[in-house]
């Protein structure tokens, strides 16, 4: 019998090809028994139907709920998300059923880490506002905003796993002062990556650019809240590649309204796609971005390969690489 895999439909681009290109889809044609499809439907959220229909589904977007695996005639056995996170995942219904979840932590250090500093970068030189300054014929006005350098700056990362620790290498030949929050990690490796360990406090009190890539759980969420955006420094700015609950926005709306902080760079929001409404989309002060700042064709391909490698393992009777700890 084959292993059916499907993909899910939002992983491909409107002119029908694949976001990943086709080169990953050769991990999939190699696999001796193994047969896949893209998902007919467009899902918000894996239906009992297609869980029923599949050994092996890769997914983006759709959220894999309690619903999703409950019925008898479910047939899924692994779930390999296209990305780090997996916090659209019911990881306890997983488990429960007997499912195993992989993600891709690897293929996204880099291009996050790269996004990051983008961002970083963005609000330190005054990008934005520079390029409006140019565009409407004030060029004159470019002393009355200048940028800051970073050789003189601190960098805090509130998360120190597989991307926070991309963060540390990358960012390490500009200079500035590097600070880490997690309670989970080790202190010594912190050190070796030329950065210190410290308490969120410590963190939030000393960081010019205080950065969250931390996974989002009961824990993280919210943990950047109104009492924590007071900790930080009036110059400071905010910087979220981590998923957009960890902050609490309407706290970060109002310390961005009154000054509390400088700034904010966000590719992450509690609501996705982000309300046209929301106060963040007009504050010149805060740079914005679609959850995608890091996609780009190395990004997707590596993603790719990774995720279909962990479904074409799993079939073989492997162990695939990133298997996600059940709840």
């Amino acid at each position: 019998m084959s292993f059916r895999v499907g993909l899910t439909r939002d992983l491909i681009k409107a002119d029908g090809e694949p976001s990943f290109g086709r080169g990953p889809l050769d991990i999939l044609n190699a696999a001796g028994g193994v047969q896949w499809e893209v998902i007919a439907e467009t899902l918000a959220e894996i239906t009992p139907d297609v869980a029923a229909r599949y050994d092996g589904l890769y997914v983006n977007s759709p959220r894999v709920t309690r619903d999703s695996v409950a019925r008898a005639d479910c047939r899924v056995k692994i779930i390999a998300r296209h990305g780090v996170g997996y916090d659209s995942v019911d990881t306890r219904a997983l488990a429960e059923r007997g499912i195993v979840l992989t993600n891709t932590p690897v293929a996204v250090r880099r291009p996050v880490a790269v996004a990051t500093l983008t961002l970083i970068f963005a609000l330190a030189g005054r990008l934005f506002t520079k390029d409006r300054l140019t565009r409407a014929g004030r060029w004159h006005e470019r002393t009355s905003h200048m940028g800051l350098g970073l050789t003189s700056r601190t960098l805090g990362l509130i998360g120190a796993g597989g991307i926070g620790r991309e963060i540390l290498k990358v960012a390490q030949p500009f200079g500035w002062t590097m600070l880490v929050s997690d309670p989970f990690a080790d202190p010594a490796g912190i050190r070796a990556a030329n950065a210190e360990p410290v308490s969120l406090d410590e963190l939030l009190a000393r960081s010019d650019f205080v950065v969250a890539c931390c996974i989002l759980n009961e824990q993280t969420r919210h943990l950047m809240n109104a009492a924590r955006f007071a900790q930080m420094k009036r110059e400071a700015f905010f910087i979220n590649v981590a998923r957009g609950p960890v902050a609490d926005e309407q706290a970060l709306i109002a310390a961005l309204r009154d000054g509390q902080i400088a700034g904010a760079g966000l590719d992450v929001f509690e609501q996705e796609p982000i309300d046209p409404a929301n106060p963040l989309l007009s504050m010149e002060q805060v740079i914005v971005t679609p959850h995608a700042l890091c996609w780009t064709d190395e990004c997707f391909d590596a993603i790719a390969r990774e995720g279909l490698t962990c479904l074409v393992d799993f079939a073989a009777g492997r162990t695939p690489r990133s298997v996600v700890p059940p709840a």
